[in-house]
């Protein structure tokens, strides 16, 4: 058990399974975890979004992060589950579920158990990670969720004409 001194240190994070690795996000985003729910598809949506789900009357978007990060699709499988979030998007707060493969836990880190997110090396856009945590014998991805789900892939609202793409490295 931490002490009170730890606790007020050190911050929650929400550790989550994508495709055999191990994430987090700040608890301070997430609102609940569902048991994964049939997903209303809307035409014309980027790639990496599912589309819609009725959660208690309010429709919430939902994502494949595995997609949005450049893994293979999720499969559905028992322990699938949605992470709502909830972030500030243009000065309005907005909910959205992320697929996640399972959900492990919460833990605390502290600052010292987080380092920067290296600068080559790693699959992930670079500014998707807020950086690595170390938790036991495990290093951890934590994700800026908010910048995963502002970064608009709208090739009209980034001043891309259809058929040109601008490369993410």
């Amino acid at each position: 058990m931490k002490s009170e001194e730890e606790n007020a240190n050190s911050h929650q994070y929400l550790t989550f399974n994508l495709g055999g690795e191990i994430f987090a996000f700040d608890i301070n985003s997430i609102r609940e975890v569902i048991d994964y729910a049939d997903i209303t598809r809307v035409p014309r949506l980027a790639d990496h979004l599912c589309g819609v789900i009725n959660l208690r009357g309010n429709v919430v978007s939902v994502m494949d992060l595995r997609l949005k990060l450049g893994m293979e699709a999720t499969l559905k499988t028992e322990e699938i589950c949605i992470v709502v979030v909830e972030i500030d998007l243009d000065g309005e707060m907005v909910q959205m579920g992320v697929l996640a493969d399972s959900v492990r836990e919460v833990i605390y880190l502290n600052p010292s158990d987080i380092e920067r997110p290296p600068r080559m090396g790693t699959k992930l856009h670079s500014k998707y990670i807020r950086g690595i945590g170390r938790y036991k014998d495990d290093y951890l991805i934590i994700l800026h969720i908010d910048r995963i789900l502002a970064l608009d892939d709208n090739p009209q609202a980034s001043g891309e004409t259809e058929g040109e793409s601008k490369k993410i490295d």
